[in-house]
């Protein structure tokens, strides 16, 4: 099976690094125009300049601070009503961790802001285009701890759980204008924000970092991180015409690691 995307507009958010920016070098791959999304123009730069363009596609990116919702949903507004997208990757960077006794309202409000209210107003904005062109792709990046909460992400397992709730609902409104709404639960990758929260937890136990992850990946069976590259893969397969027929799913990318089924 091949996938061609060659025609498609994708906005990826969260694309500077680590799952998002394999995310959009595959999604390049596949022939698809990118705009990246994420707060540091250098970096957005220096990427969009380096992607794929074998189909003779330009590729953009977006400055917008996920963190400050006001000012995001003004730079999101004003670039869809420019650009319309075709294919949606909702992904932003995660929460502080911490236990449900080290976080209080105010950082649930904040969490709240980064990843729900933020994916629904981008996928509000982006689906009068993909309604009126009977097309459109919303994926979006969530986490195992949705279904398998994990003890140090409070914020994390609470808020991505009622985002994946809000697509599964999504789906059946827009299922009929030919729109797919899937999520995918994210397991253990080898990115910079997987080593932040193991150093975190390593100075917690007092231990090194490394024994961190040797413990993680003994949880796995297929014994190794996933690796960002893998993530894009799934995606692209999301985005393509050979996933018309799935939506409205929570699929894990774990290697194994969910108990559950």
């Amino acid at each position: 099976m091949q996938i061609s995307l060659k025609g498609r507009h994708a906005l990826i958010g969260g694309s500077s690094k680590g799952i998002g920016r394999a995310v959009a070098e595959q999604l390049a791959l596949s022939g698809a125009r990118v705009t990246l999304v994420a707060r540091s123009e250098e970096l957005l730069r220096k990427i969009a300049g380096g992607l794929q363009s074998a189909t003779g596609q330009p590729h953009a990116y977006l400055v917008a601070d996920y963190t400050d919702l006001p000012s995001y949903q003004a730079a999101i507004k004003a670039y869809l009503k420019e650009h319309p997208a075709d294919i949606l990757v909702n992904n932003t960077q995660g929460p502080p961790a911490g236990t449900s006794l080290e976080k209080g309202i105010e950082d649930y409000q904040e969490a709240f802001d980064l990843l729900f209210k933020s994916v629904v107003f981008t996928t509000l904005e982006a689906l009068p285009h993909m309604r009126n062109q009977g097309w459109g792709r919303i994926i979006n990046i969530a986490s195992v701890s949705v279904r398998e909460p994990l003890g140090y992400l409070a914020l994390s397992n609470s808020i991505r759980a009622a985002l994946v709730s809000w697509a599964k609902t999504l789906a059946g409104d827009v299922g009929p204008d030919g729109i797919t709404v899937n999520s995918v639960l994210t397991g253990y990758f080898n990115t910079e924000r997987l080593r932040g929260l193991n150093e975190k937890k390593a100075e917690t136990m007092g231990i090194p970092p490394e024994k961190v992850i040797e413990k993680l990946i003994s949880q796995v069976p297929a014994r190794r991180l996933g690796e960002p590259e893998e993530y894009g893969y799934l995606v692209a397969f999301l985005a393509s015409e050979a996933a018309s027929y799935l939506t409205g799913t929570a699929i894990p990318l774990d290697g194994g690691l969910l108990k559950s089924y």
